[in-house]
């Protein structure tokens, strides 16, 4: 008799711990990715700021499954779902049918409903934004080094940074910190002073999962780093030339957009209920409504806790969910027998700059040196792979004495000395 198949698409935290607790299940697991690596999205940003190197954050799943003999991994990208064949269609046009679906495909930047920005302000949500957001930031330097006009320096010395989630916060502080301390002085055009950066928020506080001392406290340690932080300010327009905000024109080459998410299109071909950010409605098991065999989970997922409030997009409970589904189908659980999918909240944490944090744990709140150890162990522990572990352990030491990052090398871009160009970051 055929053991069960278990199709799992998205190698994320979520797809990726529901694959790993199902090794003892007498299931075929395949695994379907659109790249061949794991990566730790925590850290992205710290790739796009040259503190760390790709590689450092990101691992072959082939690798990391390796000694896992009941799953097959492809590298391809699913596009659609048909409940009634139970096969999912992948880019290159073959067909994979399953006996159970786990959906975890992640999420990608929204720009509510103005896409043509894309172009202008990337979003960081794969290795290669961040890698592009590197490049574009070492060459402002670069660009702002050989400007003949002050205006020009300016505009290529001033980042923008739109939305004051964690993503943007983590960036605000990388750059201002990275760039004032280690980069500004291997250049003798211009000074750390002339560095702008802008944190634009529409809300009126940044980090709003956060109580509000420590919303207020990162605040404060941005604006110590010398970010510009600008509350209730919402961006109209993006263009080659900045970004509109607050009826204010910023002019600026580097513009980094981090305002907000939404779900994978594939999510639509299923056929159920979704909310405005595309995420599918799904039931207290994760199920998706009318179909016990199809589960969506992570970032994919609107999974409402015991309260009724949506569980946030965080890797811990990807991860927790991962391992919920991952029950369910080992232990073949009916629907009625299910028990609803609870996730344990075991903290929230944000870093600003060396040695400045804040966390959020329980009846814990704490800002500074603390919280930002605290972070470290952290990222540290879930990092898969101890050779990884070792490097970016290395690499943070190297920095935190030295304050000279490592991943600074331009390689995807070559332009003629003699122009003037425009770059858009």
């Amino acid at each position: 008799m055929a053991r069960p198949r278990v199709v799992i698409i998205g190698g994320g935290f979520g797809g990726l711990t529901a694959a790993q607790s199902l090794r003892p299940a007498p299931v075929d697991i395949v695994l379907v990715n659109s790249t061949n690596h794991h990566l730790f999205q925590p850290l992205l940003y710290q790739v796009a700021t040259a503190a760390l190197s790709e590689n450092d954050i990101a691992s072959p799943l082939r690798t990391i499954l390796r000694s896992q003999s009941n799953i097959r991994v492809l590298m391809n990208e699913a596009v659609a779902v048909d409940r009634t064949t139970r096969t999912v269609r992948l880019k290159d046009g073959s067909d994979l049918a399953f006996d159970y679906l786990i959906l975890a495909p992640g999420s990608r930047h929204s720009y509510f409903g103005h896409e043509q920005w894309e172009a202008i302000a990337p979003g960081l949500k794969t290795l290669a934004d961040a890698v592009n957001i590197r490049e574009h930031i070492l060459l402002s330097f670069e660009r702002a080094d050989r400007a003949s006009r002050a205006a020009d320096v300016r505009k290529y010395l001033t980042f923008a940074i739109v939305g004051g989630g964690p993503t943007g916060v983590e960036l605000a502080g990388a750059i201002a910190e990275i760039a004032r301390q280690s980069i500004v002085p291997d250049f003798r055009g211009f000074k750390p002073e002339d560095i702008r950066l802008v944190l634009l928020e529409a809300g009126d506080r940044i980090l709003p999962a956060f109580d509000r001392p420590l919303s207020a406290g990162a605040q404060e340690a941005l604006e110590q780093l010398g970010v510009d932080v600008r509350l209730n300010t919402r961006v109209t327009d993006v263009t080659e030339h900045g970004v509109f905000a607050g009826g204010e024109m910023i002019e600026t080459a580097n513009v980094i957009w981090a305002a907000g998410n939404e779900a994978n299109p594939l999510l639509r071909s299923v056929g159920a209920p979704v909310d405005r950010q595309g995420r599918v409605c799904v039931g207290t098991d994760l199920s998706v409504p009318g179909d016990a065999t199809m589960f969506v989970i992570g970032d994919a997922a609107y999974a409402l806790d015991a309260e009724g409030h949506a569980l946030p997009a965080l890797a811990p409970v990807a991860m927790q969910q991962g391992r919920y589904v991952a029950r369910l189908i080992q232990e073949n659980v009916l629907p009625a027998s299910r028990p609803p999918f609870v996730y344990h909240d075991r903290g929230t944490m944000a870093t600003i700059g060396k040695a400045k944090a804040v966390a959020q744990i329980g009846p814990i709140r704490t800002i500074g040196m603390m919280a930002w150890l605290l972070w470290s162990l952290v990222h540290i522990f879930f990092l898969i792979g101890f050779r990884n572990r070792v490097r970016v352990m290395f690499e943070w030491a190297w920095y935190y004495v030295t304050l000279r990052p490592g991943a600074r090398v331009i390689i995807g871009k070559k332009e003629e000395p003699s122009k003037e160009p425009r770059i858009v970051v």
